[in-house]
């Protein structure tokens, strides 16, 4: 999947959309997703134009690596999931189901999140 810049992320990263923004930094933006799929909803994702996490462990920076995933860590604390628990999920390429091609991690919260996904078979 090749990156498209004009994906909703990288609109919303260009103020041509508005987010209700979580947290943001140099190199990260997070938001409250507009589609909740748990009471706790948020999107993090990089400023730079990156499709998926192979692409961006490819050729991100470390100073860009590690503020997306101190960011993961810090967003959980502020929306309150720390200690009661929280998923974190990027689904990348088709088979993978991924909606908008611009890296982003799901982090969802607030209730008991079931089984991660069906067995295998």
């Amino acid at each position: 999947m090749a990156y498209d810049p004009n994906n909703v992320f990288a609109k919303i990263l260009r103020g041509e959309i508005p987010c209700k923004k979580v947290y943001e930094n140099e190199h990260v933006l997070a938001f409250h997703d507009i589609a909740p799929r748990a009471p706790v909803h948020v999107l993090v994702i990089p400023k730079g134009a990156y499709v998926s996490m192979d692409d961006f462990t490819a050729k991100a920076s470390a100073a860009e690596q590690a503020a997306f995933l101190t960011a993961v860590g810090d967003v959980a604390r502020q929306v309150g999931l720390a200690g009661k628990g929280y998923r974190v999920l990027s689904n990348v390429g088709e088979d993978g189901h991924q909606e908008v091609p611009h890296l982003h991690m799901h982090i969802f919260g607030g209730r008991p999140l079931g089984a991660m996904i069906g067995k295998a078979g």
